[in-house]
C-alpha cells in the first residue's frame, strides 16, 4: 500500500489533482476524541499503509498538535512523520495534495516524506485581507502598515511565502509571483474583492484557476475572517516526480530510511558532523585493516 497523507481537517483535503491523487486521510476532532479512539485509528493507519506523513498548519489547535505528538510518542513508532510547514492553511493543503499525487509513485516513504520540505520552495502563497491589524504570522508587517489598515475600505495584498510582502491592493499594484508556470488556488472568506482574480492572477500569468473554500484555520492565521486566500502551485505529477528525483538520495544515520535533503522528517535527524563522519570512516578502515591482518595471520599460521 501507497504511504498514508493525512491533514487535520476535511477542508484541507482538497479534490484531486488527477486521476493518479490519491485520497487523503482526515484526522479529525483528535483534540476531542478519547485517547484510545485517535491512537486505534492511527496505528490502523500504520498497519494498513507501513507508513503515515500527517501535515498540519502552525494555526492548528494547540490540544490537536499534543494529541498527535502524544500518540506517536505512545506508539512509540518511527513510521508516523508529523509536519508542520510554515505555510499557510490553504498552501498547506496544496501541498498535501502533491504529496497525494506522488505517493502513487515509485518513492519510497522518507524521500516522499521529505519531498513536502523541498516543494514549499515552489509554492507563493498569500492573501488580499481586509485588515492587518492582527497580523502577526507574517515578518515584515510594521507599525506603518497597522495604521493603514484602520483607514475604511483599504484592502491589503500579502505575501506569506516565499519571500514576505505587504502592498495596499489597487489595479496597478501587485505581489512578485512565481517566475515560472503555475495553477492558482482561490478560498474566499468574508471580504467581497476582484483583485486576486482579475489583477493577480494575469500579473502572475497563471496558467489555470481554481476555487475552494476557505479552511476553517486561515481566520486564526491571517488574524481575520475578512481574507481571500491564494496559493500558486505545480500542478503537475510529472514536473512534481522530475523535482523529487533529481535531488540525490541519502540514508538517515539514525533510523535507516531513505531520504532526500539535510533532515529526516521521520525522525528529525539530521546529518552528523564532518567529523563524526571522518572518525566514523577511519574506525571502520581501521577495522577492516585489522580485520585482514587477522585473517592474513591464520591462513600463514594454516599454511605453515
Amino acid at each position: 500500500m501507497p504511504t498514508a497523507i493525512a491533514v487535520t481537517g476535511a477542508d484541507l483535503a482538497l479534490p484531486p489533482q488527477d486521476e493518479r491523487t490519491l485520497p487523503a486521510t482526515v484526522l479529525a476532532d483528535l483534540d476531542r476524541q478519547p485517547l484510545e479512539q485517535a491512537l486505534s485509528a492511527v496505528q490502523t493507519l500504520v498497519e494498513q499503509h507501513g507508513h503515515l506523513i500527517v501535515l498540519y498548519s502552525r494555526a492548528v489547535p494547540a490540544a490537536v498538535e499534543r494529541r498527535l505528538h502524544t500518540v506517536r510518542s505512545l506508539l512509540e513508532s518511527d513510521r508516523i512523520a508529523l509536519f508542520r510547514p510554515d505555510l499557510p492553511p490553504l498552501a498547506v493543503a496544496v501541498l498535501a495534495r502533491q504529496l497525494r499525487q506522488l505517493a502513487s509513485c515509485d518513492l519510497g516513504p522518507g524521500v516522499l516524506a521529505c519531498a513536502g520540505r523541498l516543494l514549499t520552495h515552489y509554492l507563493h502563497a498569500g492573501a488580499l485581507l481586509g485588515s492587518v491589524a492582527r497580523l502577526d504570522r507574517v515578518p515584515g508587517v510594521g507599525l506603518t502598515s497597522h495604521a493603514r489598515s484602520w483607514v475604511p475600505g483599504s484592502q491589503f495584498g500579502v505575501l506569506a511565502h516565499p519571500q514576505p510582502q505587504l502592498l495596499r491592493a489597487t489595479p496597478e499594484t501587485v505581489l512578485p509571483g512565481p517566475e515560472f508556470g503555475t495553477w492558482l488556488l482561490v478560498a474566499r472568506g468574508q471580504l467581497q474583492s476582484s483583485w486576486v482574480t482579475d489583477t493577480l492572477a494575469p500579473a502572475w500569468k497563471a496558467q489555470g484557476l481554481r476555487e475552494t473554500t476557505l479552511p476553517a484555520e486561515s481566520a486564526d492565521w491571517w488574524g481575520t475572517g475578512k481574507a481571500i486566500e491564494f496559493c500558486a502551485y505545480l500542478p503537475d505529477l510529472s514536473v512534481l516526480y522530475q523535482l523529487v528525483a533529481s535531488v540525490r538520495q541519502s540514508v538517515c544515520h539514525w533510523c535507516g530510511i531513505d531520504v532526500i535533503g539535510d533532515r529526516c522528517v521521520f525522525c528529525s535527524a539530521t546529518p552528523p558532523p564532518a567529523a563524526d563522519l571522518t572518525a566514523r570512516t577511519a574506525g571502520a578502515v581501521h577495522a577492516a585493516r585489522t580485520a585482514r591482518t587477522a585473517r592474513s595471520a591464520r591462513e600463514l599460521t594454516a599454511g605453515g
